[in-house]
């Protein structure tokens, strides 16, 4: 699962989004380059890279990621930051290695599996500075901010991962998309790593209403709703994503003391 790693130090794990790819993350290079950290920026089992395997569940992703990361860390200290379906997993992943978490962090994170049962804002475009024609519907459908920088990185980072994906396993995880047990059900017992949840208010994907009623589980975490933000929301709103970053990441690490040995 490891596609791309940068860095060197403490470990950051980055976990992208359903039917994207690693590429999708690395928007996030721009605040993290001259970091302490070592990012392993994890392929899910439909990308290109992938190994082809029998993964036919939500569930068998994130297991399969904790198992990839256990063979690879051992007992190593390592924070997680997830994008949307990578969102559930990095908090599966968080709850079930808690022992040697530093901190989580998700961004426009799926809380709720099935969609029909979401919270959502109604669909809205804040900003439209392009030229008729100039992007394709995978786009228009899902940006805020439809100006020529987000479209560059739409083009640049989000749809290599599109055209790249397997479709054949994406189905069957559709098809079987929610965990056994969200994470915060299965571990009730507060999470007490730093913890940052970036949600967009324009985000009618995910939305950001189910995210914030678990805040009382999150008691050292951070919860915030971007204005004129969408699912991308660090592409659209990239300044104040690292500001959060930058200010969960130094959390993060002067928890290391706190960890058990």
């Amino acid at each position: 699962m490891i596609a791309h790693e940068a860095g060197q130090g403490t470990t950051l794990i980055l976990v992208h989004g359903f039917e994207l790819d690693h590429r999708s993350m690395l928007p996030l290079e721009s605040s993290l380059a001259d970091s302490s950290w070592r990012r392993i920026y994890l392929d899910l089992p439909w990308t290109e890279q992938a190994v082809p395997g029998p993964v036919a569940s939500a569930q068998d992703v994130a297991d399969g990621v904790v198992n990839e990361l256990r063979d690879r860390l051992g007992d190593e200290p390592f924070a997680i930051i997830g994008h949307s379906f990578g969102g559930m997993v990095a908090r599966h992943v968080a709850h079930a290695m808690r022992s040697q978490v530093l901190g989580l962090a998700t961004l426009g994170a799926v809380f709720t599996a099935n969609h029909r049962k979401r919270v959502l804002p109604a669909r809205a475009v804040i900003s439209a500075a392009l030229p008729d024609q100039a992007a394709d519907d995978d786009f228009l459908e899902i940006a805020v901010i439809q100006t020529p920088g987000t479209l560059a990185a739409f083009n640049e980072f989000v749809l290599p991962g599109l055209r790249g994906t397997d479709q054949q396993v994406t189905g069957r995880i559709a098809a079987d998309y929610a965990l056994r047990q969200e994470p915060e059900a299965a571990h009730p017992e507060p999470f007490e790593a730093p913890s940052l949840h970036i949600f967009g208010r324009q985000d009618h994907v995910t939305g950001y209403e189910d995210g914030l009623a678990l805040r009382d589980h999150y008691v050292r975490g951070t919860f915030a709703v971007l204005d004129a933000a969408g699912h991308h929301l660090y592409m659209e709103r990239p300044a104040a994503v690292s500001v959060l970053m930058d200010d969960w990441l130094t959390s993060a690490r002067a928890h290391a003391p706190a960890l058990p040995r």
